[in-house]
């Protein structure tokens, strides 16, 4: 048989005990170990594996777990508020970008008026909108890094 059919049937007779398989892959696997005996003993290898496994107690102190449980539900509450940040940082980078897209007409005939008015080259007055265009986004990154280091120290103090 062909190398790679192996592998395949390798990798889900890994996956089914860990993450599960689709029903298509399982009747598949299923087909492959009733003619393979190659599959077969590393299928049975992995139920020895697995049984032996279970059969083992692990004694833990109830003070770990409760701790364990603790951190775990503070670190979930964590990522929940991050990722509403993060959302609300989408949000306005969107904006900022829509608002951008829309003034940057705008900010170019600007530049250019005042170019012709004080008979500027038009290297300053290409500079001048490259200066207005990116600061307020260049200002606003190089606060929130400032915050998250911050943050970040303060955390680690």
């Amino acid at each position: 048989m062909n190398s790679s059919i192996h592998e395949r049937a390798c990798h889900l007779i890994d996956a089914r005990h860990v993450e599960g398989i689709a029903a298509s892959e399982r009747e598949w696997l299923e087909a492959h170990l009733a003619e393979c005996e190659a599959c077969q003993a590393r299928a049975r290898a992995n139920e020895l594996a697995l049984q032996s496994l279970r059969q083992n107690t692990v004694r833990v102190d109830p003070a770990l777990v409760s701790t364990t449980q603790a951190r775990v539900r503070l670190r979930a509450q964590e990522l929940r508020e991050n990722q509403a940040r993060m959302r609300t940082l989408w949000m306005a980078c969107g904006l900022s970008w829509l608002l951008g897209a829309i003034t940057a007409p705008l900010l170019w005939q600007a530049m250019s008026w005042l170019g012709r008015h004080f008979q500027l080259a038009p290297a300053v007055c290409i500079t001048g909108f490259a200066i207005f265009w990116f600061a307020p986004a260049t200002v606003v990154g190089g606060l929130i890094a400032w915050r998250r280091s911050r943050a970040a120290a303060l955390q680690n103090w």
